[in-house]
């Protein structure tokens, strides 16, 4: 299978939202043991140019982003000493990568919401916009 140039592809600030679309739920689910509940950063209603993004489209993107902020952690989360020796690999309010088919997804008061496993976090970020989801390897070797 050939792989697909993305030189021309949107960078993250062209198509991730500071909006939030519906607030954070006041009160949470209870995530139980070793599971991370993660947002998906939201998506713009309108291209650079003015065009509508359908919200079918908009869904589809939030789920296959691979960042989202942390909004709550499991009680057992990050105890495991000998998997994680320098401690916790995230904490609320952190924006995370994750594996794009990683954790169960599901919606909890209308939010859209990725539960993952402590270990299924691969990145922490500042900034969800710092990262570019167009990068790949077609581009030169390393």
């Amino acid at each position: 299978m050939q792989q697909v140039h993305l030189g021309k592809g949107l960078k993250n600030d062209l198509w991730i939202s500071d909006e939030i679309e519906a607030p954070d739920p006041d009160i949470l689910p209870e995530i139980p043991g070793y599971h991370v509940l993660v947002r998906p950063v939201s998506v713009k209603s309108t291209t650079k140019s003015g065009i509508f993004i359908p919200d079918s489209t908009k869904e589809d993107m939030a789920y296959l982003t691979t960042v989202g902020r942390v909004v709550a952690v499991g009680n057992l989360a990050y105890k495991d000493e000998t998997k994680f020796p320098l401690g916790p690999w995230c904490s609320v309010g952190d924006y995370v990568c994750y594996g794009k088919h990683a954790g169960q997804k599901l919606f909890y008061k209308s939010v859209r919401l990725i539960l993952l496993f402590d270990d299924q976090v691969i990145l922490k970020v500042e900034d969800a916009k710092d990262l570019d989801p167009t990068f790949n390897l077609t581009k030169g070797s390393v």
